[in-house]
């Protein structure tokens, strides 16, 4: 009966901090939402005058003698409309109450910024109250590592699909130089493809000396690999977690993953100083 109010217990409590979290990711969208759209109430009617008024300009400096070209003309009627039936249709769902499309409609970003305080707060009392044992948080910690590992191997690709691209570039930007320069004897229009080869060759050399992404790729790739060799040594009960008492494997794993994490981040902010950093660091 006790084992089964407190299994009780701890679902209800699961149950609260779910829905404590539900609250927050909601609030959270809504935030983005309710800036989309006081954007869009107060960015449409800025562009309306700021076309009217380059409209003006334009007429006066270039066309002051002569009629407006009729494609300029069209164009701008044209944007100018749209413009004005935008911010028609959301001043009409923001302040008519025949319209229901908006959440928050004549609420503030502060006060919604107001709500996700509170709600977190909320949600770290109540965590609080029902923190769990050790144990059980470690058991939790490595469930969570999965995503972990995928989140890590997710940049380590996303850095070696960067560095790649940026030695194709490196490679055809350096070999047109070369095939231009000998093809085009005239100035023209080879001397314009070789200006703009250059400027590639330089900015893409610049770029990954500055994001380094082949050694970022490399150290996300290797903390992913040692996490998923501690978890798997975890799960198989070998060396160094081959202890009788499985809370003690489990601060072991913990300990060490947490340790692993803690150099993957070192290794970031190293990569993220200049190379006279990286070496007083070092």
């Amino acid at each position: 009966m006790t084992v089964s109010s407190h299994t009780q217990s701890g679902t209800l409590t699961t149950d609260v901090l779910i829905e404590h979290r539900r609250e927050i990711a909601d609030l959270q969208q809504r935030i983005r939402n309710r800036r989309l759209q006081v954007a869009g109430l107060y960015g449409t009617p800025s562009a309306v005058v700021a076309i009217v008024v380059a409209w003006a300009g334009l007429k006066i400096s270039l066309w002051t003698d002569s009629p407006t070209p009729k494609g300029v003309g069209n164009t701008l009627v044209g944007i100018l409309f749209l413009l004005v039936v935008a911010t028609a249709a959301q001043f009409a769902i923001e302040f008519s109450s025949s319209f229901d499309l908006w959440r928050d409609e004549k609420t503030s970003v502060r006060k919604l910024k107001l709500d996700l305080a509170l709600a977190e707060e909320r949600h770290i009392l109540e965590a609080r109250r029902h923190t769990p044992p050790p144990a059980d948080r470690q058991a939790s910690y490595r469930e969570r590592l999965p995503g972990e590992v995928f989140r890590l191997r997710a940049e380590s690709r996303h850095y070696r699909r960067m560095h790649l691209l940026m030695q194709w570039l490196l490679f055809f930007g350096s070999a047109s130089i070369s095939a231009v320069a000998a093809w085009f004897d005239p100035p023209q229009p080879g001397k314009g493809v070789l200006i703009a080869l250059g400027f590639m060759v330089t900015v893409v050399t610049a770029a990954a000396g500055y994001f380094k992404p082949r050694e970022r790729a490399f150290n996300l790739q290797q903390t992913a690999d040692s996490i998923e060799q501690h978890a798997t040594a975890l799960d198989l009960g070998i060396a160094p977690y081959n202890s009788i008492e499985e809370a003690k494997n489990l601060e072991v794993f913990a300990t060490t993953v947490e340790g692993l994490r803690a150099e993957q981040r070192m290794r970031e902010q190293q990569l993220d100083q200049p190379q006279q950093g990286q070496q007083q660091v070092i």
